[in-house]
C-alpha cells in the first residue's frame, strides 16, 4: 500500500520528487517572514538559531499536517477494497502516515544539512533527543488518524473539519514561535497542546542543545521568570501520544466490521 501511495502521488507529476520539497519550503518560508516581521517589531536583530528552531518545527509541523490531511479520506478513497474483502482496515491510514513519512524526510535531510552548517547552531549529543520525540510524534500523528478516517465513514463532513484544524491549528501550535513569547500564563496554557511539547523539544535539544531532562527558565523583565521547559510537560505529550494510539486504535478495530456498510 505504500509503495502503491507513493508511486500514484508522483506519477506523471512534472516535479516528480520536488512536490515532496515544496510543501516543507512554503511552510519554512512562511515562518520565516513571521519571524522577520516579529524581529523587526521588536526592533531586535533575527537570530539564526530562532530561524533554525522554526524550520525545524515546521518540518514536524508538515508531517502531522499531510498525514492526517491524507489518511483522513483513506478509507472513503479505497472503497473498492474495502466493500470486497476484508484484512485490517489499519492497514489505509496507517499506509498514509509512513508515504508522508517518506515525503517528510526527504525535505529533513537538507534543512538538516542546512541547520548544521549554521554558525551558533552545529552538531550536539542533545540531538539524540530527537528520536523518542519523533516516534512520539508519529504515534500522535496515528492516532488522529485513525480517529479520523474512521469517523470519515459514518460522517463525511469530518474531512471538511479536518482541514479546518489542520488550517488554523498551526497558529495555536508553537511552530513560527515560541511559548515563552506569549508570557508566563500563556506559555502554560499553550503546553496543554500535546504537541507543543514535542515540537518545543525538538528545538530545544537539537538546535538550543540543551538536555530535556533538566528545567529552563527565562527572566524577562517585564513578565518575570517564564518557564521554558518542564520535563513534567515530555511526559504530559508522552502519556497522550501512547495512550491516545491504544485508545484509537481499539476504537477503530471495533468499528472496523461496520466500515463496508456506511462506507
Amino acid at each position: 500500500m505504500i509503495l502503491r501511495d507513493i508511486r500514484i502521488r508522483y506519477k506523471q507529476a512534472v516535479m516528480g520528487f520536488g512536490w515532496a520539497l515544496l510543501m516543507p519550503i512554503l511552510v519554512v518560508g512562511s515562518g520565516f517572514v513571521v519571524k522577520y516581521v516579529l524581529a523587526q517589531t521588536a526592533g531586535s536583530p533575527l537570530e539564526t538559531r530562532a530561524v533554525a528552531g522554526m524550520a525545524l518545527k515546521a518540518l514536524a509541523w508538515t508531517f502531522f499536517a499531510g498525514a492526517l490531511g491524507f489518511a483522513t479520506n483513506s478509507l472513503t478513497n479505497n472503497i473498492a477494497l474495502v466493500t470486497k474483502i476484508y484484512f485490517p482496515r489499519e492497514v489505509f491510514p496507517l499506509s498514509a502516515v509512513l508515504v508522508q513519512a517518506f515525503d517528510t524526510s526527504i525535505g529533513t535531510l537538507l534543512v538538516l544539512a542546512a541547520i548544521v552548517a549554521l554558525p551558533g547552531v552545529g552538531l550536539s549529543w542533545t540531538g539524540l533527543w530527537a528520536f523518542p520525540l519523533l516516534l512520539l510524534l508519529m504515534a500522535l500523528t496515528t492516532a488522529l488518524a485513525l480517529v479520523l478516517s474512521c469517523a470519515n465513514v459514518f460522517f463525511r463532513d469530518v474531512k471538511y473539519i479536518a482541514q479546518l484544524l489542520i488550517t488554523f491549528g498551526i497558529f495555536f501550535t508553537p511552530v513560527f514561535y515560541e511559548t515563552e513569547m506569549l508570557g508566563p500564563t500563556g506559555s502554560q496554557i499553550m503546553m496543554l497542546n500535546p504537541l507543543a511539547a514535542l515540537l518545543e523539544g525538538l528545538r530545544l535539544s537539537v538546535v538550543e542543545h540543551h538536555g530535556l531532562w533538566q528545567v529552563l527558565t527565562n527572566s524577562i523583565p517585564a513578565d518575570g521568570q517564564i518557564l521554558i521547559w518542564h520535563p513534567g510537560w515530555l511526559a504530559y505529550s508522552a502519556l497522550w501520544a501512547i495512550g491516545s494510539l491504544l485508545a484509537c486504535w481499539r476504537l477503530f478495530h471495533r468499528l472496523e466490521f461496520l466500515y463496508a456498510e456506511y462506507i
